[in-house]
């Protein structure tokens, strides 16, 4: 999930609109994190690199009109569209909220997609809310969740979405692992695996601005939580990046600015004419550290760049600068990267050129405005990746 400032009030860009449906806010309330605590993981134990070979993708359907209102079937259509995209190249599986849901998720993704009603799910949003898979190199798996809190109740807070509509969501990484069968452990601090980018080789980047924020990790130190953060994902050196607090509901998710093509190489999206100034020194702010960077093997990060879109000539002016004008928030498959075209057909056509020379597959460019522009977030930001063991 990624958006801009409005331009009228800090933090109101994720859902705008839905503050108009009339949800009243709720005292701020963390719901209960399923699950004890685990020791440490052995360092065998690693997330591996997106890149890598997976087993599926997981999904989550958006059913709820308490969040959405007005905006649920544009959302949907947009869900349905990505889902049966991914699954030409591996296999998708979609939560969805009980029978109904699911009988309306089957009927809008097709046969291609597997859709269940045994994981209950609040939102669609399901990088931030599933599990973490890990391997251990041996055929072992597990997975660990981050204790999703509603992105620091930021949705109460910016857009008076009750605080209870997301209690599923803080319980999916736990269900979720339960249902695919394989051992389960919370982390010790609160985040979002959208906050957070892995090379599967001992490194992390993340952004101060979601991470060392009271809405998520009050009282806790800078070391502290990278320890933790290394722990779990089976890392040994945190990259630091600058990041944008208060802006839109996440706090500057580093996922749609800077991703992992592979172990020591990044890409990193210069803003566009149509992104907000804050977002454009951001991201020029990342790339500068990026480039003086060295990874977990002492490599000298390789940074690549792309530049966002000039232009957005579907969106309404006065809805520009909420809209979400990454390409970054990519999701990778088997055997293609799928991700979004704005309509710039100069920006996106480079855009695909170079996303497909870093990974050497072909990209797959959707019309997914609904998504990115009304909920804030993209390919990236609605789908998590079960690795093969």
């Amino acid at each position: 999930m990624k958006t801009e400032h409005d331009g009228e009030r800090p933090g109101i860009s994720r859902r705008t609109l839905l503050a108009r449906t009339g949800a009243a806010a709720a005292a701020l309330a963390a719901g209960p994190v399923l699950g004890g605590i685990r020791p440490a993981a052995a360092s065998s134990w690693h997330v591996p690199g997106e890149e890598s070979p997976h087993k599926r993708t997981w999904m989550a359907w958006p059913s709820s009109y308490t969040i959405w209102g007005n905006l649920l079937s544009k959302i949907q259509a947009d869900i349905a569209k990505l889902a049966k995209a991914i699954a030409t190249y591996e296999p998708v599986v979609m939560c969805a909220d009980g029978s109904s849901a699911a009988s309306q998720a089957r009927a809008a993704c097709g046969s291609t997609v597997t859709v269940i009603s045994s994981v209950p799910v609040s939102d669609c949003w399901m990088r931030d809310t599933g599990p973490l898979f890990r391997v251990d190199g041996m055929g072992g798996l597990d997975a660990f969740g981050l204790n999703f809190n509603a992105w620091g109740e930021n949705a109460t807070s910016f857009y008076g979405i009750p605080a209870s509509a997301y209690d599923k969501d803080r319980a999916l990484a736990q269900r979720l692992a339960a249902y695919t069968g394989v051992p389960f452990a919370k982390a010790s601090v609160v985040g979002e695996g959208g906050g957070i980018e892995y090379d599967g080789d001992g490194t992390l980047m993340a952004t101060e601005s979601c991470w060392l924020n009271s809405n998520r990790n009050p009282g806790r130190t800078r070391a502290q939580i990278e320890a933790e953060l290394l722990s779990r994902f089976g890392a040994s050196k945190m990259i630091w990046l600058p990041g944008v607090t208060g802006q839109d509901v996440t706090d500057g998710h580093i996922d749609g600015t800077a991703r992992y093509i592979k172990p020591g190489v990044v890409m990193v999206q210069l803003a566009g004419a149509v992104r907000p100034d804050v977002w454009s020194r951001n991201a020029q702010a990342i790339h500068d550290v990026l480039v003086n960077a060295t990874d977990a093997r002492g490599r000298r990060l390789q940074v690549l760049t792309i530049e966002g879109p000039d232009v957005l000539p579907r969106i309404a002016a006065g809805k520009q600068a909420d809209f979400l004008s990454s390409y970054m928030n990519w999701t990778v498959t088997n055997s293609a990267i799928v991700t979004t075209q704005f309509g710039d057909t100069t920006k996106d056509q480079a855009a695909r050129t170079a996303i497909a020379a870093a990974y050497g597959r072909p990209v797959v460019q959707l019309n997914l405005d609904n998504l990115y522009g009304n909920g804030g977030g993209g390919a990236h930001c609605v789908t998590m990746q079960e690795p093969n063991r």
